[in-house]
């Protein structure tokens, strides 16, 4: 790869300033955000990033467009791999003439190893903890690399798709840019940065030399419109082609009455749970937790929402997912429980909890759904609402005594239960993710079933920690929401869409208006 080139954040800006773009070229994408996280894809964590990072960045693999399931793992920037029989060394051959955004040269292997390197350090990563069995990542050749293992990974090519850790990044794009890379993301992708108004809007630019071709859309508008009827209206008026859907019933059947329009329920579903935090006092005491999971009532919040586009949850770990068990201890709704097992706590007359949370619309009509419910068990919710970004740093920061959480990962109870419910993961830690809740209690089980070869016994590994965690109300699963997404029917994405891991559409080159 070429060294020493400008880092000029304005490069891809550059290279279109000259292009006159026609009619039905650009793509205008409403997304319910008041604003931009960080654009570093090893450090966005939040779903609208993750889906504009996801048309910027390549992985060595990448799930078929439309798909969310990992049996449609295919070839991205690696055109082969292979592995050792044990599972513990596998090589990967890259594909050539990759070129990174920009003017920063041809992708190598070296790129890859950078990118690997980076994802699991805790320094530059917040996925950091899902290469913990990385032991080395060697560039073997200009465009071989090969990844040793400490044990055995369950599904490792999952880690390595275009999500979270696995977007392969530009070496000398990202040394040039420095900090300004969270802002000027850098990859080699169908499209590129172009520009970022804060609070408005992030342009993209086509990468006419994207290795499977150029694009047809050639500019993508991605703005920022929080509110869900500010979105609505600029979608019906035409202002924007594509738009992110508030998640309940309602908003489905409304949007499906606006002519001219597609609407689409995606998978995967984001999981709602509510994290109790047990090292903070009422919710240390275990009676007190129950009590929370016997005063909400799952059923409701599914109604609240809309069957056709939730579901109810039961388990740590979402339905669908690979290791995935319903036999798990449940607290059916039962308020008169709830209050007899907080006087049995020693507060007769109730308690009171404080929950940092996002205002984010259809999280934010959650969890006052959950308040209401709370309530009536005698257990007052305070709610500190805060914007999208600010959320996910103060929970991060162990500062919510109650996180209500909504998350979806790729699809194997390894990925959810290590993230969530790992001592490792403890926010405020050193190696901290997204365990919330201080859980500890399932780590043995999650630990052996990542190096158990027989799939059988794996799963059974993974259903006790499911039920485990459960037992100790580390947390209450409330319900897992689809992706809702609509758009004009004239634009064509060019493949079926089913789902996304990203949990946003996928444009890539193939995407186009018709008319």
């Amino acid at each position: 790869m070429r060294t020493g080139i400008f880092a000029s954040v304005t490069c891809a800006l550059a290279l279109t300033s000259s292009l006159a773009y026609g009619a039905g070229t650009t793509l205008n994408i409403g997304m319910a955000s008041a604003d931009a996280g960080k654009l570093d894809p090893h450090v966005a964590t939040t779903t609208p990033d993750k889906g504009l990072l996801h048309w910027m960045f390549n992985g060595l693999v990448r799930i078929k467009p439309g798909q969310a399931s990992p049996a449609f793992i295919e070839a991205d920037l690696a055109e082969s791999w292979e592995a050792s029989d044990d599972g513990l060394v596998w090589t990967f051959n890259l594909r050539q003439g990759v070129q990174c955004h920009g003017e920063y040269g041809e992708l190598d292997a070296n790129d890859v190893v950078f990118s690997l390197k980076r994802a699991a350090n805790n320094d530059t990563s917040g996925f950091a903890n899902d290469f913990k069995a990385f032991s080395s990542i060697e560039a073997t050749g200009d465009y071989e690399v090969k990844i040793t293992l400490s044990e055995p990974v369950p599904s490792l090519l999952g880690l390595l798709v275009p999500y979270h850790g696995g977007n392969i990044v530009c070496q000398d794009a990202v040394e040039a840019l420095g900090d300004q890379f969270q802002r000027s993301p850098i990859g080699t992708g169908p499209f590129m940065f172009a520009e970022y108004q804060p609070q408005q809007y992030v342009k993209l630019v086509a990468n006419e030399d994207y290795f499977r071709g150029a694009p047809k859309i050639k500019e993508i508008y991605y703005r920022y419109i929080p509110s869900d009827a500010s979105r609505d209206l600029a979608f019906q008026s035409g202002e924007i082609d594509m738009i992110y859907g508030k998640q309940d019933q309602t908003w489905v059947e409304r949007i499906k009455g606006v002519p001219g329009t597609t609407v689409t329920v995606m998978e995967p579903g984001e999981m709602s749970v509510i994290h109790l935090n047990m090292t903070m006092p009422p919710l240390d005491n275990k009676l007190v937790r129950q009590a929370v999971a016997h005063a909400i009532d799952r059923n409701a919040m599914v109604q609240f929402k809309g069957e056709s586009v939730t579901r109810g949850a039961v388990s740590p770990v979402p339905e669908g997912y690979l290791g995935y068990t319903n036999e798990v201890p449940t607290y059916d709704y039962n308020v008169d429980k709830a209050k007899e097992l907080l006087a049995q706590a020693g507060f007769a007359d109730g308690v009171t909890l404080k929950a940092i949370h996002t205002t984010l619309p259809g999280m934010l009509t959650t969890i006052e759904a959950v308040q209401a419910l709370l309530k009536q068990a005698n257990i007052n919710l305070e709610i500190e609402p805060v914007e999208h970004a600010t959320f996910h740093q103060r929970i991060r920061e162990d500062a919510s005594q109650v996180v209500h959480y909504s998350a979806a990962r790729f699809p194997i109870a390894d990925v959810y239960l290590t993230q969530f419910y790992h001592s490792d993961s403890i926010v405020a830690t050193p190696s901290a993710i997204t365990n919330f809740s201080h859980c500890a209690v399932a780590d043995g089980e999650i630990e052996a079933a990542r190096v158990e070869q027989n799939a059988a016994e794996q799963k059974l590994l993974w259903a006790k920690a499911q039920q485990k965690i459960m037992e100790e109300v580390c947390s209450v699963p409330i319900y897992q929401n689809l992706q809702l997404w609509a758009w004009k029917d004239n634009l064509d994405l060019g493949v079926e869409v089913k789902g996304s891991l990203n949990l946003s559409p996928p444009i890539t080159e193939l995407a186009g208006f018709t008319n």
